[in-house]
């Protein structure tokens, strides 16, 4: 199924796929063609119940029951995407295919190329991996992002930011032009640092507000100092890791307040839920601003 979880995208449990949530109360508050730029998510994960076509690969972290999931993740995909007025996605590869991405690439080659991006995820300690990925860029040029997971719990992708085979996925990423998204914990944020700064030009996601609840403050100071390397933007999801008043969230507004204000509306983007979330959490910045979060950053980001 495509994984959307609750309300903002997430869920309260990471290793199950909830039905859509449907209803044109949550529909973004203002039309893309009225900000002038498109309603750009980054999210969701596709998933299928067709385990021949598209196994759990060997290695996986986590396997999901594939009973509950569609035939056809895609449709119900974009019947999301119009129900709550998104023009454009980036899909995410999800853990359990591993590096595997024969079902992102299917739904890539049925989906518009107006409409649909994806990431890829490789196995940083495979000594093949930047080579996959230069292989995969070059088979699907809608490939955007490779991601890496590090925080509490995901210990077992990486030893360290440092590792010779991180930075060379890294390089490789940064050669071809890839975004480096990193779904990290506040307790890895110091080190990503220095990996960051090794490869200026290479655009980087932080994802899920770098897991807030995996940390404590003193490392999540360390998430705030990374808004000051220009390359580093960060995505408003995940926001139900840390709240339960679904669906928008309001109790922990004054967190994503001052995420939003460290980063600044040039370098947050979206994805999960209702687009109507990035209203509320930036509730006093212009339409302008609140119209480059909901798209427009990932738009230009993009080049889409």
């Amino acid at each position: 199924m495509a994984n959307h979880k609750n309300g903002n995208g997430m869920g309260t449990n990471r290793r199950e796929v909830l039905g859509l949530v449907g209803g044109a109360a949550l529909a973004a508050a203002t039309p893309a063609w009225a900000q002038g730029s498109p309603v750009v998510e980054w999210n969701a994960h596709m998933f299928s119940s067709d385990t021949r076509r598209f196994p759990f690969h060997s290695k996986a972290t986590y396997k999901p029951d594939a009973a509950t999931f569609p035939a056809d993740p895609l449709a119900v995909y974009q019947k999301h995407l119009k129900e709550f007025g998104i023009d454009k996605a980036v899909v995410v590869q999800p853990e359990p295919y591993g590096d595997d991405h024969r079902l992102v690439l299917d739904c890539l080659r049925r989906a518009p190329a107006s409409q649909l991006k994806a990431t890829s995820l490789f196995y940083p300690k495979d000594p093949q991996a930047p080579k996959k990925l230069a292989a995969l860029v070059k088979k699907e040029p809608r490939i955007v992002a490779t991601r890496i997971h590090a925080h509490r719990g995901k210990e077992m992708y990486i030893d360290s930011f440092a590792a010779p085979y991180v930075r060379a996925l890294w390089k490789q990423a940064a050669d071809l032009g890839v975004i480096m998204e990193l779904h990290i914990g506040p307790n890895y944020a110091r080190q990503a640092a220095a990996a960051i700064r090794a490869f200026p030009g290479c655009k980087v996601l932080i994802d899920h507000m770098a897991e807030p609840k995996l940390g404590n403050p003193y490392e999540f100071a360390e998430v705030l100092e990374l808004a000051k390397l220009p390359n580093v933007y960060m995505k408003l999801s995940g926001v139900d890791y840390i709240a339960t008043d679904k669906p928008y969230f309001q109790s922990v507004l004054p967190f994503t307040s001052r995420l939003i204000k460290e980063y600044g509306p040039d370098r947050m983007v979206w994805g999960g839920g209702s687009p109507r979330i990035v209203d509320i959490h930036m509730k006093g910045y212009s339409p302008a601003d609140i119209a480059k979060v909901k798209g427009g950053n990932l738009q230009k980001l993009l080049n889409w």
